[in-house]
């Protein structure tokens, strides 16, 4: 699904704390860059660069309406998102069975301490 670099480059989409507000804004309804700019106190130019940042990584789509452009949540993207840092973050998701004849990291600890106490 997502390997490391693309959750490496999702998570820096995220990194920024305007464009997590803006992720909490566009929740569910569609905005222009101005309506943003006003609610986030930041210039429309500055809404504009995190944006294009957004759309590049597929989290937000775009729509004109009349003069205006309304931005809002890819839904699709969101889901992919939320289920690879679930397993990311999840402890028992991911973990490769141990292959037949090897050792787990605390088994072979365990045994190099009891071999060094012998000798």
């Amino acid at each position: 699904m997502y390997d490391s670099k693309n959750i490496a480059r999702l998570l820096k989409v995220l990194s920024v704390e305007t464009r997590v507000e803006m992720l909490r804004l566009l929740k569910g309804r569609a905005l222009c860059v101005n309506a943003l700019a006003a609610r986030l106190n930041i210039t429309p130019g500055a809404v504009s660069q995190h944006l294009r940042i957004m759309r590049d990584a597929g989290l937000v789509t775009d729509e004109k309406r009349g003069y205006y452009v309304h931005y809002r949540l890819n839904e699709k993207t969101l889901a992919v998102w939320q289920e690879a840092i679930e397993k990311l973050l999840n402890p028992k998701s991911g973990l490769s069975p141990t292959k037949k004849g090897t050792k787990k990291c605390a088994v072979v600890m365990k045994n190099r301490a009891a071999k060094n106490q012998k000798t």
